[in-house]
């Protein structure tokens, strides 16, 4: 009876050994768990911000999309306006211009242009027009040679053909009252063509700001996405990983009941009241509830 109460001991022993290191080994397991989680909630933690961040500066960009594309509405009426200014302008100087070439006894503008297709006719404008771009080319050293010569003879032709028409205008008062129109509607006609190319060129600006700043847009979104894609995995990982922890910590202290049962040492004073509060603790992780992390620590240190 002896031999076989030894048995019985040896073999007691050997599964509290047995017990002893599966415990330790699943407390260790335990703490990796925990920090592995740790882990992956602080990369939660920073993918996070940065898809908030991101967020953040797409709504941003998206309000200067906004604003760009109303400045560019905007100017596109303001050329559909100017359009129609110096379209005015344009008919005015037509009308003026037939009325001079009436009055120096030729044919109307239009009649002009129907007789002699694709030609303009001859007039003070047409030759001032003429002689500023001789000029212009002269100085610029584009004529030499024989062509310098033949560009000179032409804006001295034009000089004095200038002379003779504004003799001849300058003692007809109605000639000079045309041409006085002439020139106010001309210029008329100049200021509303600059308009048309300052709204122009400001829609032409809105424009190429906003789809830059739609590129940043999609650009930033997609960076956004990624770092949300990244969240979810960290997160994941993260479940994982505490699901792993509480498992352990369910192992850990099955096999602490086992030990201490096989000791003895569950029914003693100091042990029975850290016994209850893992109990109440492990209870509350049966039942799904949430324990903090001061809570799942303190049930790890128990022993």
């Amino acid at each position: 009876m002896r031999i076989l109460h030894n048995k019985v001991s040896l073999s007691m022993a050997e599964i509290s050994q047995v017990l002893e290191e599966k415990k330790n080994m699943v407390n260790e397991k335990a703490t990796a768990f925990r920090e592995t989680r740790d882990e992956w909630n602080k990369k939660s933690k920073t993918h996070s911000t940065a898809r908030n961040e991101l967020n953040g500066e797409v709504k941003e960009l998206i309000v200067q999309v906004r604003e760009q594309r109303d400045i560019r509405e905007q100017m596109n009426e303001l050329v559909r306006e100017k359009k129609q200014i110096r379209q005015d302008a344009n008919v005015k100087v037509k009308e003026i211009k037939s009325k001079l070439d009436v009055s120096r006894g030729g044919a109307p503008e239009q009649d002009n242009q129907r007789g002699r297709r694709g030609q303009k006719p001859v007039t003070p404008h047409t030759l001032k027009r003429e002689l500023q771009r001789l000029e212009r080319e002269f100085e610029q050293g584009r004529h030499t040679g024989k062509n310098e010569t033949k560009v000179m003879k032409r804006m001295k032709e034009i000089s004095s053909l200038l002379k003779k028409m504004n003799s001849v205008d300058d003692k007809n008062d109605d000639m000079k009252s045309l041409r006085d129109d002439l020139r106010a509607a001309l210029a008329e006609q100049e200021e509303a063509h600059e308009e048309v190319q300052n709204a122009a060129n400001a829609a032409q600006e809105a424009h190429e700001l906003m789809l830059q700043w739609n590129k940043e847009v999609d650009k930033q979104r997609e960076k956004a996405e990624s770092c949300h894609r990244e969240l979810r995995k960290s997160k994941k990982e993260a479940d994982k990983a505490h699901h792993l922890y509480i498992v352990s910590l369910r192992c850990l202290h099955s096999a602490q009941d086992m030990l201490s049962a096989m000791s003895g040492t569950s029914s003693g004073k100091g042990k029975s009241g850290a016994r209850v509060q893992v109990q109440d603790l492990m209870s509350k992780l049966m039942s799904g509830d949430t324990l903090s992390t001061e809570e799942l620590m303190q049930l790890q240190k128990f022993d």
